[in-house]
C-alpha cells in the first residue's frame, strides 16, 4: 500500500451573524464526505474550519441586542457547532477569526507583505454617519437609483435596474443604520499591491488548482487588469486593530481566510503529532484543499493565494469550488418554506437523507444543486431503505433463527463477489475526484445487482424444503457481506449507518481495506431496523416550521422601509368560511411576563385561560421592555393553534396584537367584563 498522504482541508468559515441553513450545509456536507473517504483509505486529513466573527454588521447587531459582540459571537459559535455535530459533520477543529492564534498570523502576513513593499497608502473619500460617527459601507447607505429613480436601493447598484454605481451618485442618499444624511469624509487607507502578484496568479490559476470553469473566471479579470485591495476599515469596528496603526482595522476579508491558519495552529497546540510548518511552510509537501461556494472565488483565488506568496507561506494545492443550493427549481424562500435552517431540518428528518441526496446530486463542476423535496423523498427511501437497508433485513433473521446468529463461512456467488470487489476502485476514483453522484450510482448498481440475486435465490422460499437449510445460510451469509461491502463504501456519506452497521456485524469501525476479506464464521448481534422510510407528512411539517419561523422572526418588525413608505404585500390566498371558523380564540389573563435571555424580540408570557395555564412567546418586546407592565392584563388568545417548538421552548399558542411595529404593537383587549377562558369565536 501507498504510504499515507498528508492532507489538510478547509471549509468556508460561517458568518457568525446568523443561522446554519440547507444552503450553508451543502458546503460543509460535501467536505466532511471528502474528508471522510481519505480518513478511511488511511490518509491523515485534518479537517479544520471556524467562525467568521469579525466585520460592522456583527458589531451593529451586538448593539441592537444590547450585548458585546464577544457575547454574540460565542452564542453564534455555540448555535453552528450543535448544527454541524447534528448533521454528522467531523471538524478536528472549529475555531473563531476572533482568536489570540489569528490576531497573530493576520499581523504577521501583514507586517510582512509592508515590509516587503505590497502594501500602499491613500486617502480615501467615504460617506460618514455624522449621528452614528462612523463610516459607511456600501450596504449601509440607501439612496434613490441615479439611472432609473427608485427609491430606497442600496449604495452600489440597483435591484430594480441593474445598474451599479458609486454611492456618491445616489440621490438623496442616507444611512441605513441611524437615518441621518451622510456627509463625504476623507480617511487614510491601507491597500494590498495585488499587481504585483500577477504572474504568479496567472501561472498559478493554470496550473490545475481551479477547476477548468473557475480558471476561465478568474481569467477575466485578470485580463482586465488587477486593482489594489482596500485592507482597511475605520474605527468603530470590532476586528484587529492593524499593528502600528492605531484607529484602523484589518478589513473582515483580511483576517478571514488567515482563520485557516489560525484554526490549524490552534490545533496543534492540542496534538504535537501536527506540526505548523509542514503543512504552511513554503516548501510544504502536504496537500491544501479549500472548499468554497462559487461567490467568494475572487477572494480564494486571486488575494488569499498572493498573500501567501508574499508573506512566505505556501499556496494551496486546489480549490474545490461548488455551487449554489435550489430548493424545488427555485431559490430558497422564506414565504414558500423553502428556506429551511439546518436546526429546523434537524428536528424533522435525519441528517443522513440530506447527506446522501446531496452526495447523489453533487459532481466535479459549480452547476448549482437542486434539493427537489419529492424526489428527496424517492430517492432516500428507494436507494437506502428499498435497495441498502433491505439486503440486511432480508438475510438477518435466518442466520439468526437457523444457525444460531453466526455467519457461515461461503461464497455461493463468486461472481457477483468479484463484481463487488472489482468496482471498489473505479468508486474511490470518484469519491477523490469529488464525483460524489458518480460514486452514489456505481454503489447502487451493485446494490441493484445484490438484491435481483438475492430475490432469484429466494432463501425465504429455499428455508421452507427440506435439506435446503445449508443453501439459505450460504445466500444468506453472501448476502450479508454484500451489504457491509456496500456500508464501507457508504461509509464517508452514512457514518451514523455505518456505526450501527458495525454494531449488527459486531466488528470494529470498518475501513477501506476491509472490502478485500469477508466474514466468515462471525457472530452477528441481533438485528434492529437500520433506517426507516421518509414519511411525506414529516417533509410537510419541516415546510411548515420554516414558514413559522419566518413569521416568528418578522413578528414585531416594522412594515415600513426605511423611507417610511409601507411595503405593498400581496394578499394571502383565500380561505372558506369554514376554516376561519375553526379557529378556537378565547380570553387570557396574562399571568406572567418576562424577559427571553438571548431572544431580541421574545417575551415569555404564562397565561390563564380558565382551566389551564398555556406558555406562550410572542414578538413584543420593542413594544412592552418591562414586560412587568402587562401583567393581569386580559387579551385575545389563539387556542386550538398547534404548539410549536422554537430555540428558548415550546410554545403553547399564539396571543393577537396589532399596530405597524416597533414600539406601536397593541396586544388586542376584550371587553370589560370578560373572563378567562371564555370563549370569543
Amino acid at each position: 500500500m501507498s504510504e499515507a498522504r498528508q492532507i489538510l482541508v478547509t471549509s468556508a468559515l460561517p458568518y457568525a451573524n446568523g443561522s446554519i441553513h440547507l444552503g450553508h450545509m451543502l458546503e460543509y456536507i460535501q467536505t466532511d464526505m471528502w474528508v471522510r473517504f481519505q480518513k478511511l483509505r488511511g490518509n491523515q486529513c485534518v479537517y479544520v474550519c471556524a467562525d467568521d466573527a469579525h466585520g460592522s454588521a456583527i458589531m451593529l447587531r451586538a448593539e441592537k441586542e444590547g450585548i458585546t459582540p464577544e457575547q454574540l459571537i460565542a452564542n453564534v459559535q455555540a448555535e453552528h457547532s450543535a448544527d454541524f455535530a447534528d448533521f454528522l459533520v467531523d471538524f478536528d477543529n472549529f475555531h473563531s477569526t476572533h482568536s489570540e492564534e489569528n490576531r497573530h498570523f493576520a499581523g504577521l502576513i501583514y507586517t510582512r507583505l509592508r515590509d516587503a513593499g505590497h502594501i500602499a497608502t491613500r486617502s480615501v473619500t467615504q460617506y460618514f454617519d455624522p449621528e452614528k460617527g462612523m463610516f459607511l459601507a456600501d450596504r449601509f447607505i440607501k439612496g434613490t437609483c441615479p439611472k432609473c429613480g427608485a427609491e430606497d436601493q442600496y449604495g452600489d447598484n440597483c435591484e430594480k435596474c441593474g445598474a451599479t454605481y458609486e454611492p456618491t451618485e445616489l440621490k438623496d442618499p442616507r444611512s441605513a443604520i441611524s437615518g441621518a444624511t451622510p456627509v463625504l469624509r476623507e480617511s487614510k487607507h491601507f491597500f494590498f499591491k495585488l499587481p504585483d502578484f500577477e504572474a504568479m496568479l496567472k501561472e498559478w490559476t493554470r496550473s490545475g488548482a481551479l477547476q477548468e470553469s473557475v480558471a476561465n473566471k478568474i481569467a477575466e479579470w485578470l485580463d482586465a487588469g488587477l486593482q489594489e485591495w482596500d485592507i482597511s476599515r475605520d474605527a468603530p469596528y470590532f476586528g484587529f486593530e492593524i499593528p502600528d496603526e492605531p484607529g484602523k482595522y484589518f478589513y473582515v476579508w483580511l483576517d478571514a481566510p488567515v482563520g485557516y491558519m489560525a484554526s490549524f495552529a490552534n490545533l496543534c497546540k492540542r496534538r504535537p503529532e501536527l506540526d505548523f510548518d509542514a503543512f504552511w511552510g513554503k516548501d510544504s509537501e502536504a496537500e491544501l484543499y479549500h472548499f468554497i461556494g462559487k461567490d467568494i472565488i475572487n477572494f480564494h483565488a486571486l488575494f488569499w493565494p498572493a498573500m501567501l506568496e508574499g508573506a512566505g507561506y505556501r499556496k494551496p494545492t486546489a480549490l474545490n469550488v461548488h455551487g449554489y443550493l435550489t430548493v424545488n427549481g427555485q431559490k430558497m424562500s422564506k414565504s414558500r418554506g423553502t428556506f429551511i435552517k439546518a436546526r429546523t431540518y434537524l428536528e424533522h428528518l435525519n441528517p443522513e437523507y440530506l447527506r446522501y441526496y446531496y452526495a447523489s446530486k453533487l459532481s466535479r463542476g459549480v452547476d448549482d444543486l437542486d434539493l427537489n423535496l419529492e424526489d428527496f423523498v424517492q430517492k432516500v427511501n428507494s436507494d437506502l431503505v428499498g435497495k441498502v437497508v433491505n439486503i440486511a433485513s432480508r438475510c438477518a433473521g435466518f442466520i439468526h433463527k437457523g444457525n444460531g446468529g453466526v455467519l457461515v463461512e461461503a461464497n455461493p456467488e463468486p461472481e457477483l463477489w468479484a463484481a463487488f470487489q472489482n468496482a471498489a476502485p473505479s468508486i474511490a476514483e470518484a469519491y477523490e475526484a469529488r464525483d460524489f453522484a458518480r460514486a452514489m450510482r456505481e454503489i447502487m448498481a451493485l446494490a441493484d445487482r445484490a438484491n435481483a440475486w438475492i430475490a432469484d435465490k429466494a432463501p425465504w422460499a429455499l428455508n421452507k424444503q427440506e435439506g435446503k437449510q445449508a443453501e439459505v445460510q450460504a445466500i444468506c451469509a453472501l448476502g450479508v457481506n454484500l451489504f457491509r461491502q456496500l456500508v464501507i463504501l457508504l461509509k464517508p456519506v452514512l457514518p451514523k449507518l455505518a456505526e450501527a452497521t458495525e454494531a449488527f456485524l459486531n466488528v470494529a469501525p470498518l475501513t477501506w481495506a476491509d472490502l478485500a476479506t469477508p466474514l466468515a464464521n462471525h457472530p452477528l448481534n441481533a438485528f434492529t431496523p437500520l433506517m426507516t422510510r421518509i414519511e411525506p407528512a414529516k417533509i410537510e411539517a419541516m415546510v411548515e416550521a420554516s414558514k413559522e419561523d419566518l413569521a416568528a422572526a418578522e413578528t414585531g418588525s416594522s412594515p415600513k422601509q426605511g423611507n417610511g413608505e409601507l411595503l405593498k404585500e400581496p394578499l394571502a390566498p383565500q380561505i372558506n368560511f369554514d376554516a376561519f371558523a375553526a379557529v378556537d380564540l378565547r380570553i387570557a389573563l396574562i399571568e406572567k411576563a418576562e424577559l427571553v435571555e438571548g431572544a431580541e424580540k421574545l417575551l415569555r408570557l404564562t397565561l390563564d385561560i380558565g382551566d389551564e395555564k398555556r406558555n406562550v412567546f410572542s414578538g413584543i418586546k420593542s413594544a412592552y421592555p418591562n414586560p412587568a407592565e402587562l401583567e393581569g392584563r386580559l387579551t385575545l388568545y389563539v387556542a386550538n393553534l398547534a404548539p410549536r417548538k422554537m430555540k428558548f421552548g415550546v410554545s403553547e399558542g399564539m396571543v393577537l396584537a396589532a399596530g405597524p411595529g416597533g414600539k406601536e404593537i397593541f396586544l388586542l383587549s376584550p371587553d370589560a367584563g370578560a373572563k378567562p377562558g371564555q370563549r370569543v369565536m
